[in-house]
């Protein structure tokens, strides 16, 4: 199936309601930062940037006047105390903005601020955004029912995200998957099964190759891989299921075709009731956290008529819960699709389940 068939033009940014404010200050997620996105955009002059093969990034390196630079990176400095440390001031005298970078495509259109300690010369890099309430709620859920942390702060229309590490999907599966070695890439289709059902669980959808990154990590002998989301931008918006699956984008056709190649069915079914387990258990250890965000989302409006009455219609169609019909909202959706499997990690059969998938 095509993209253009497969998702929606463009997804619109839904504002983020009282409810949704409130919950982001009750967890420290909503703190006054020094700028804001629409700051960022004064910049007076650009630059593309180049990967190390000479290859365009889509990223143009902006620059300010002398006059706004010194205050700009003050104010972002500022941010990264508070993002990373205490929020004081003790640590920005150590610190440099090398690099303002401008993402140029996709909906986010975000800013790249790299970050180098002049003590060491350690850097990294923290992003600026747009506030969207998908994008918030799937940070949110990725912090709770992934293996991974998220640190991220919310203040008026702007959003700012820790960088993810890792190497992008698109450039491992060019790269590095070719060098693979055979219990590597058998490693690697496990971890594309869990990945696309966690994705789908959680309805994070758009999950192309440059929408994840591999993170490898050295284990004694050999090399574990693991995959991370980076992009939030998809949660709980489109109503094609087949959008919150990896293995239907083109993209991701050499990790679908692993996981034929190095596991037998039975080995699948496996691993999807390994997350679907793994992820019922953090519900339940998430406790109120997750039930007030759920909440919040069964009465936000962040998606179209048209979408939930596709989406909730084709769970319904592979699950045969009659509740799924009633849903209203992509919330409510959402709040079921969890709801069920928390219920099959408590003892409703996962592999009755799993035929129908």
């Amino acid at each position: 199936m095509s993209e253009e068939k497969l998702m929606s033009k463009k997804k619109p940014a839904y504002p983020v309601n009282k409810k949704l404010d409130g919950y982001l200050h009750r967890y420290s997620r909503k703190i006054e930062i020094p700028i804001f996105y629409d700051d960022l955009l004064r910049f007076s002059g650009s630059g593309v940037v180049y990967d190390n093969d000479g290859v365009d990034t889509l990223l143009v390196r902006v620059y300010f006047s002398d006059f706004e630079r010194q205050e700009i990176d003050a104010s972002l400095k500022k941010v990264y105390s508070i993002l990373h440390s205490d929020g004081s001031d003790r640590i920005v005298e150590f610190l440099s903005i090398d690099a303002v970078d401008y993402c140029t495509f996709g909906n986010s259109k975000p800013f790249r601020i790299k970050v180098r300690n002049i003590l060491n010369d350690n850097y990294t890099y923290f992003y600026v955004k747009r506030t969207d309430a998908s994008r918030v709620y799937g940070l949110e859920l990725e912090h709770m029912l992934s293996p991974y942390n998220l640190n991220f702060l919310v203040y008026g229309d702007t959003l700012i995200e820790e960088h993810i590490a890792g190497i992008p999907g698109d450039v491992f599966i060019s790269d590095v998957l070719p060098k693979c070695t055979e219990a590597e890439k058998s490693q690697l289709a496990k971890e594309f099964v869990k990945f696309n059902e966690r994705c789908m669980i959680r309805l994070l959808g758009d999950m192309r190759s440059y929408n994840y990154v591999i993170v490898p990590t050295h284990d004694f002998d050999h090399v574990v891989y693991k995959i991370r989301a980076i992009d939030f931008d998809q949660q709980c918006f489109e109503g094609k299921l087949k959008v919150y699956r990896p293995q239907f984008f083109k993209e991701n056709f050499l990790m679908v075709e692993l996981v034929r190649e190095k596991l037998q069915k039975s080995s699948v079914d496996q691993y999807k009731i390994e997350e679907r387990s793994i992820v019922a258990k953090r519900i339940k250890s998430s406790g109120n956290r997750i039930k007030r965000l759920v909440s919040i989302a069964k009465t936000d409006d962040i998606s179209l008529m048209e979408n939930i009455e596709a989406l909730r219609m084709e769970i319904y169609d592979l699950t045969k819960d009659v509740n799924f019909k009633k849903c209203d909202t992509m919330g409510e959706v959402l709040s079921l699709g969890l709801d069920f499997v928390k219920r099959n990690y408590e003892g409703v059969n996962m592999n009755q389940i799993l035929g129908q998938s």
